[in-house]
């Protein structure tokens, strides 16, 4: 296992925070959810699958980070899907 550096966990969660955005803009404007959970869950499992996807690709994964990491990415993704709420369901 790799290890994950400040800065390399800065640079995946930029990149994670660009492509849920992105996902989520194509998400409203091309699906219709029945819900605002439906589209909630879809977006929150994507971003966990994709948070994975790009750990695996450093050599690494969520359960070998340590404690400070794994608290700023539970914060960055709250910050990223209260600013997706803002945009899309006021």
């Amino acid at each position: 296992m790799a290890v994950i550096t400040e800065k390399i966990l800065e640079d995946i969660l930029s990149y994670l925070e660009k492509s849920i955005k992105n996902l989520a803009k194509e998400a409203f404007e091309n699906l219709e959810f029945d819900e605002k959970s439906h589209a909630d869950e879809f977006l929150q499992n994507q971003y966990d699958i994709r948070l994975e996807n790009l750990l695996v690709g450093k050599n690494s994964g969520i359960h070998h980070l340590e404690s400070g990491m794994k608290n700023k990415i539970i914060q960055r993704k709250q910050i990223i899907f209260e600013q997706i709420s803002k945009q899309y369901y006021n």
